[in-house]
């Protein structure tokens, strides 16, 4: 089963660049930066990646990117995740980053732009991994910051394949970001949101009501709300779903426990993400042997999960439909 979900063209949804900081690579960048890490070790970080919660993962996951100063830097990131990424068998990728979580350093937007957009042109000519860029907002800060970065992103407009809202979400309900996505969708932007992972139900609701949004990043406690599993099946929201992140942030207890198989049987369309690769234990492929591991899917299953993310990605219908007979002819070739 792991040759062919490796070779099975995936896409990923659910990534932040930031979040797939390798030690090795934080340890070289803070080197060329003269930066000082509180860690004696690559081995000492690792061993700090044992999480109670979605916190104490964000205070690891904010002091890492404090490495990142310069557009070489931000390059360097993403090329080192794509490179995995494409030894997976993933085929198209969609990054998400934290611009003010930069801005916040001095690092201004213009640096973090431009070193991820040439580490995305160069994984499309050399890697041929299609990618898509999304602006994320954190969600416990105002959200007349949120609408000052979406502004002042307006020479990237174009370059930008959609906004997002991430960050601690236990006390941040989607619908104070109402504005900043209304303004979004004035721009055109297609809008996704972070619910349902630390937060209640409620706010996947929320997130389709006040922000509009077209995708749900986790989603997962929406089961403790039958007639919002309704909703979102009839409207074909699609889900992103990390498996290894709940479990190493405390969703869940463990894979076996995970609601995944009940998502499934409830018509929902999901996909299996990586979130945050470096910290979670692994890209997108773990996540998909981890399944295979705790629910004993069939291949028709990882097909179907692998096809919804085709689907639903942020890319031309060309590649959609290349992608698509790829994953078709793998299929049909597989003995």
């Amino acid at each position: 089963m792991q040759e062919f979900l490796t070779r099975l063209p995936k896409a990923e949804l659910h990534l932040h660049i930031e979040g797939s900081l390798e030690p090795e690579l934080m340890f070289a960048l803070a080197k060329r930066n003269g930066i000082e890490l509180p860690y004696p070790s690559v081995d000492a970080v690792r061993a700090a990646y044992e999480f109670d919660n979605l916190q104490s993962f964000l205070d690891l996951y904010y002091q890492g990117m404090g490495v990142l100063c310069t557009a070489e830097d931000f390059y360097d990131l993403a090329m080192d995740y794509f490179h995995r990424a494409q030894g997976e068998g993933v085929r198209h990728v969609e990054l998400s980053f934290d611009p003010q979580a930069h801005l916040q350093r001095g690092v201004e937007l213009s640096i973090q732009v431009d070193g991820l957009m040439r580490a995305m042109r160069d994984a499309e000519r050399e890697l041929g991994l299609s990618t898509a860029l999304i602006l994320s907002f954190l969600r416990d800060c105002p959200a007349d910051e949120a609408m000052d970065v979406l502004e002042s992103a307006s020479p990237y407009w174009q370059m930008i394949d959609a906004v997002g809202l991430d960050s601690a979400e236990s006390g941040n309900p989607p619908g104070k970001f109402k504005a900043v996505f209304e303004r979004a969708k004035e721009l055109g932007i297609p809008r996704i949101a972070h619910a349902g992972e630390e937060g209640p139900a409620s706010y996947v609701r929320e997130a389709l009501d006040a922000l509009d949004v077209c995708r749900i990043d986790h989603g997962v406690r929406c089961l403790e709300d039958a007639e919002l599993v309704e909703i979102l099946r009839e409207r074909r929201i699609p889900l992103t779903v990390c498996p290894l992140s709940n479990v190493r942030l405390k969703v869940v207890e463990d894979m076996r426990d995970h609601p995944l198989p009940t998502l499934l049987n409830a018509g929902l369309v999901l996909t299996l993400n990586s979130d945050d690769p470096a910290y979670f234990g692994g890209g997108v492929l773990d996540n998909y042997l981890a399944c295979h591991q705790a629910f004993e899917w069939s291949r028709e299953t990882f097909v179907q999960l692998a096809r919804n993310a085709l689907n639903v990605g942020f890319m031309s219908e060309s590649r959609r439909n290349e992608l698509l007979a790829e994953l078709d002819d793998v299929v049909a070739n597989w003995t």
